[in-house]
């Protein structure tokens, strides 16, 4: 049996079900379906942010948004010129859901539940005449005259216009591929890093502001860092890995990264300070306290390596430990040994060839009637809302455009 709708958006997630809402919102006459492979909508939702769903972040200028983007960051500008993180806010609680900023910027549901966001989507669909079918597992998409033909395990469905929202889907990709789209193909992106090294294996839980460098690349961030029983994490180091996803990938995740644990001060500076520290503490114990915004566990672990024992006075300081305290500091190097997934906020960096896409419509420049909206092209964002907002964009420009 063949089913016939005006519009059929494969992906029963965040974009598929925002950008099928929004098309019945603005013509209310078409008939539209929404295919899903699981047996439940909006799996990824109602995990994402710990099960709160950060919907998006407070950064309300389009040309600083899309900084938070390592892939996509030029294609973006200019639909977030038209339905920006402040249009998300609006239309959400037009839709009786009600958005609170947190201290970092992120944005949840005041509910602080993703039950609240999922509810809104399928109530709204249900209230429009959107038909939601799960069960539906895409088996062969193509085109016939000017209408697209979808196959699932079961059924046959005929449309006019094809609406692809299926995230980090190979077997999608592979059959886009087939109907002529270039696939970049996909590496993780907001990982951990692996690292077993005597100066941080008793420290997990402890975090510092710092700056990080991998060895060899222009990589580079800053921001809080987190030890971890197995390693590094924390926005400092998840960053890095976003903007890496590619380069550190092809280095098979075998890397050297240097710490500057004091962020901002060089090693010159931090030189000079722990000469004055030795004028100034010369009786006191050098491991014993911090004096700097580092803890005294991580404080004292520094010292340790660089050769100081745990009674040395200030004053017993030679030149050559204050040179490598200094360097521990400011250029302490580490072994990345491998990588660990990020929580469930499991991103991936490709997909569909942003150069075949017209960012106006979100239109396949190869196909007509044939549209993509959310994680399904080459564009990801760091953690903190943004891959969301991508999500509301995409569909937005997307529904306007149909």
């Amino acid at each position: 049996m063949t089913q016939n709708f005006d519009i059929i958006v494969v992906g029963g997630g965040a974009a598929g079900f925002f950008t099928a809402i929004n098309i019945a919102e603005k013509n209310p006459k078409l008939k539209i379906a929404i295919l899903e492979r699981a047996a439940d909508v909006l799996q990824k939702v109602r995990i994402s942010g710990g099960g709160r769903c950060n919907v998006t972040h407070a950064c309300f200028e389009p040309n600083e948004l899309v900084k938070f983007y390592p892939r996509g960051e030029k294609e973006l500008r200019g639909p977030f010129h038209q339905f920006c993180s402040g249009d998300t806010i609006e239309w959400f609680e037009k839709h009786g859901v009600e958005l609170k900023i947190e201290e970092d910027g992120r944005m949840f549901p005041v509910s602080n539940s993703s039950q609240t966001i999922i509810d809104c989507f399928l109530q709204t669909s249900k209230k429009l005449g959107i038909t939601v079918l799960t069960g539906q597992s895409v088996q062969s998409i193509y085109k016939k005259d000017s209408v697209w033909k979808i196959e699932t395990q079961n059924e046959n469905y005929l449309t006019e216009k094809l609406v692809m929202a299926t995230g980090s889907n190979p077997k999608i990709w592979e059959m886009l591929q087939q109907q002529g789209h270039a696939i970049i193909s996909p590496v993780p992106s907001l990982f951990t890093f692996n690292i077993k090294d005597a100066r941080i294996k008793e420290l997990p839980g402890v975090s510092a502001l710092v700056s990080v460098k991998v060895k060899d690349t222009k990589l580079a961030s800053t921001g809080p860092l987190l030890i971890t029983h197995w390693g590094m994490s924390g926005p400092a180091i998840l960053k890095l890995s976003a903007w890496g996803a590619r380069i550190l990938h092809d280095k098979n995740y075998q890397f050297t990264i240097f710490i500057n644990w004091l962020n901002d001060v060089d090693t010159v500076e931090a030189e000079q300070h722990l000469r004055e520290l030795k004028q100034e503490h010369s009786k006191k114990t050098v491991a014993k306290k911090s004096p700097f915004e580092l803890t005294n566990r991580l404080w004292e672990s520094l010292v340790l390596a660089s050769g100081i024992s745990s009674e040395t006075k200030w004053a017993d300081l030679s030149k050559n430990q204050i040179q490598n305290l200094a360097k521990q500091l400011t250029q302490a190097t580490f072994q990345v040994n491998g990588k660990s997934t990020f929580k469930e906020e499991f991103v991936t960096a490709g997909g569909i060839d942003l150069k075949e896409i017209n960012f106006k419509t979100m239109e396949s420049k190869i196909h007509e009637n044939l549209y993509f909206a959310g994680e399904i092209v080459n564009i990801d964002a760091i953690t903190g809302g943004f891959n969301f907002q991508n999500a509301w964009t995409s569909g937005f420009i997307l529904a306007n455009a149909i």
